[in-house]
């Protein structure tokens, strides 16, 4: 078992990829990701976040046919336990909803005596009117049943059938798939569209208390047995409504997504203003020793608008809009209860976010933006979490998303593991460049105890163009000032009285420092 085992620490990272992000002739992809990622990121990262691997109808394997199965071509459950023997996994636990074709929806269509109620059959004249939308599709569909025609609650698409928590025995079998995942490897299990299991009339269906429940009793049987494993929701929503599912300090899910991170520190280096990330930054609580944060820029997912909601104006959000699409990317929309539309999320790799494929910003000026943006999860309290297609300095896939007609396609891409080990061996390729640098910075991190995910965080006024966070471990005395110049001009800091040494650089610096353009500083106490 990886050493992270048993506790966080600041040599914690993870790791966030499909099974078939990499691809070897004669080799599963289970193998070839497994053999590339011990050859070129090591012990770097802790913890390997596979997205879903089982047979799957649409939506990149989160429409489950078979939630115990490997889909075709990928390996076997052998090939997972063997990732899991050097990395701590994180298993995609997708409990909201099921694939139409799945034998769940099959079963309750069929009038199987098993699986009848396993979906969510709504009368009409049920009110859904304020139910929260996160696509701009329908919610019901209809479906032809052994009963006649039902209309099927379908929160994301048609393909994805809601799950029925109102029968007990939906609950009962997804809580043995969660178990059945820890019995084939998973040390996390990521809660898929968590906030939508709950399904009540004339409300919102989002966060409601039933879904919170049933959350906890996940954790109390984790807890009693297999209390290693970990639970992480997946809530894309605003702020106070996420960090709701830490429940009681802890006592609901160890780990949650900081969503407001990517756009505010994307809003920050398209402005060169750091004034609102530090702004909300000094708003994050410290949750105990039971819970903590998962700092991300990036997913296989867009870049999440809701979490900026109250924190960006509603014109800042538009900018980003206008932004992304600029840079290629796209803009998906959700449906308000009043019938209105607003952003749900951007699609588009975070590297062209920051940089425009077409713009004539100088390649070292684009590695240096993003690799600041990179760098602000490992300062801040938590853990970071890096998607692999970034860690490998990865631009906007759009002959992919000419393939599937998917505009979410544009951050998926797959590689052949021959071509990016030659680009990341090359001397000068921006591959290279960027994937260097990420891991040089994840091990320098890992030697500073003051990252420790539990250190103390003091978010430090340093004017707009810097993002300054000072660490502290109480527990061990160390201190870190971690600095990031989200400007493209020189910016002043004043370090403390003392000697001090950027640990990126080993170069040792006291009183007043110029941060060049995009720079990030590590400073330590020297001795």
């Amino acid at each position: 078992m990886p050493a992270a085992a048993g506790g966080r620490s600041q040599r914690d990272a993870f790791l966030i990829t499909y099974a078939d992000t990499i691809n070897e002739a004669g080799k599963p992809p289970l193998q070839a990701l497994r053999d590339f990622l011990r050859k070129h990121l090591g012990d770097a990262v802790s913890f390997v976040h596979l997205l879903p691997f089982f047979p799957s109808s649409s939506d990149d394997g989160f429409s489950i046919t078979d939630y115990r199965q490997i889909r075709d071509g990928l390996g076997g459950w052998e090939d997972v336990r063997a990732l899991a023997k050097h990395y701590r996994l994180v298993f995609d636990a997708v409990v909201n909803h099921a694939s139409q074709s799945s034998v769940y929806i099959r079963g309750h269509c069929e009038g199987s005596s098993r699986h009848a109620g396993f979906a969510i059959a709504v009368a009409p004249g049920t009110d859904t009117a304020g139910v929260l939308r996160t696509r701009d599709l329908p919610l019901l569909h209809s479906f032809q049943t052994a009963r006649g025609e039902e209309r099927l609650w379908t929160t994301f698409s048609r393909d994805q059938v809601d799950l029925n928590y109102r029968n007990p025995r939906v609950l009962i079998e997804m809580t043995d798939v969660l178990f059945f995942y820890v019995r084939n490897g998973a040390s996390v299990l990521r809660l898929d569209a968590i906030p939508y299991l709950w399904k009540e009339a004339g409300t919102s269906c989002a966060h409601l208390p039933q879904t919170h429940e049933i959350i906890k009793l996940w954790r109390d049987l984790l807890d009693l047995g297999a209390p290693h494993v970990l639970i992480l929701t997946e809530t894309n929503v605003p702020h106070d409504e996420n960090i709701s599912y830490f429940g009681d300090h802890g006592d609901e899910a160890q780990i949650i997504y900081n969503f407001p991170l990517p756009p505010l520190l994307l809003w920050s280096l398209h402005s060169g203003d750091a004034s609102i990330l530090s702004r909300w930054a000094r708003t994050l609580e410290y949750m105990g020793p039971r819970a903590t944060y998962l700092n991300i820029t990036s997913t296989h997912d867009g870049i999440g608008m809701r979490p900026a909601e109250g924190l960006l104006s509603a014109s800042q959000r538009e900018e980003l809009c206008r932004l992304a699409k600029r840079h290629g990317g796209n803009v998906t929309g959700k449906r308000n209860a009043d019938g209105t539309e607003s952003v749900y999320e951007l699609n588009i790799t975070y590297f062209d976010a920051l940089n425009d494929p077409l713009g004539r910003r100088p390649a070292s000026e684009q590695i240096d933006r993003f690799v600041l943006s990179q760098a602000v999860p490992m300062a801040l309290m938590g853990i970071p979490a890096l998607y692999l297609p970034s860690l490998l300095g990865s631009r906007n896939d759009l002959g992919r998303v000419a393939r599937t007609g998917r505009v979410r396609s544009i951050n998926r891409p797959s590689f052949d593991a021959q071509t990016i080990a030659a680009e990341l061996g090359a001397p000068g390729s921006p591959r290279a460049a960027v994937c260097s640098r990420l891991l040089h910075l994840l091990s320098v991190r890992a030697s500073i105890d003051a990252f420790h995910p539990d250190a103390a965080q003091e978010i430090i006024d340093h004017g707009p163009l810097l993002f300054v966070v000072r660490r502290h471990n109480a527990d061990t005395g160390g201190s870190v000032i971690a600095c990031h110049n989200v400007s493209g001009a020189g910016a002043a800091f004043g370090l403390p009285r003392g000697r001090w040494v950027d640990a990126i650089t080993a170069v040792e610096s006291q009183g007043l420092q110029t941060l060049p353009p995009y720079a990030v500083r590590w400073y330590i106490p020297a001795g």
